[in-house]
């Protein structure tokens, strides 16, 4: 795939929210957040609560996932390393890369009601 194509894609997909649930007497969800051409993808994520994000950088530099509440804190991640936090409680979580402060996201957290 060539770089325009790629770039193209990154931003339509950082464009776009996802939402995941947690259905009850299941075991907590794990959701993929890539890092592809300096964004987050998807850029917003909305979860419930109980819910696992990992971000993967597939970029050829190294990126942070860095809380701006201090609610976690990546190392520097190279090409193919991977981070991941557990969101436990309800609320806003702003993020971003601490070597590249213009790349940013956000999770989304909900409580998880027990209904699906």
């Amino acid at each position: 795939m060539n770089v325009t194509r790629r770039r193209a894609l990154g931003a339509l997909a950082g464009a776009l929210t996802l939402t995941i649930a947690t259905r009850p007497g299941r075991a907590a969800e794990t959701v993929e957040v890539g890092i592809d051409n300096f964004v987050y993808n998807p850029q917003e994520l909305k979860v419930k609560a109980g819910t696992t994000v990992t971000w993967t950088n597939r970029d050829d530099i190294p990126h942070t996932v860095t809380s701006k509440t201090g609610a976690f804190r990546s190392k520097a991640l190279d090409t193919d390393d991977k981070f991941s936090f557990t969101f436990e409680k309800p609320g806003s979580f702003p993020y971003f890369c601490a070597l590249h402060p213009h790349m940013t996201g956000t999770i989304v957290v909900e409580a998880d009601s027990g209904k699906s």
